[in-house]
């Protein structure tokens, strides 16, 4: 079927770009929030916010990945987080460091999973405590650092 042939039974355009399965025309055009790459863009604004991509067929959450890990999609959106979640899980280390550090795994509320730090004492962070993003980048080890939003009620500890 040619692409003149759709234009005169009145197909439209948007179905008319799709040459292939794989490949696109160079007519269609971009869209013009996030970039569908499926890369973060390393020429963004530099500001104290955590970059994610969402798949465009099935809307995944994800954090820096190149397919979706549900629909092995490539077509990838790059979107902003708002930085509150929940901790996951929290581990402290005692090695490569002067003081113990904790490493936690925080699920941002846009539904994906982040490896960053809670500032606080180490052994007071537990999975279900709520945090907010206070930096984007740790100088140190490039992670995002998160704060608790609220001091948790803890009968026994």
């Amino acid at each position: 079927m040619s692409v003149h042939g759709d234009r005169a039974r009145g197909i439209p355009a948007e179905r008319r770009e799709l040459t292939s399965v794989y490949h696109h025309s160079g007519t269609m055009a971009r869209q013009s929030v996030g970039s569908s790459t499926g890369l973060l863009e390393p020429a963004a604004p530099a500001t104290d916010a955590i970059l994610f991509q969402r798949c465009a067929w099935c809307a995944t959450a994800m954090y820096h990945r190149l397919l979706c890990p549900v629909c092995q999609g490539s077509e990838l959106r790059t979107e902003r987080s708002e930085g509150v979640g929940t901790v996951r899980h929290s581990t402290v280390v005692h090695r490569n460091t002067p003081a113990a550090r904790n490493v936690s795994l925080v699920e941002l509320a846009e539904g994906f999973v982040v490896r960053g730090r809670v500032t606080g004492p180490a052994a007071a962070i537990h999975s279900g405590d709520r945090v907010r993003m206070s930096t984007a980048k740790d100088p140190v080890r490039g992670e995002p650092v998160f704060q608790l939003v609220d001091e948790p009620y803890r009968a026994w500890s």
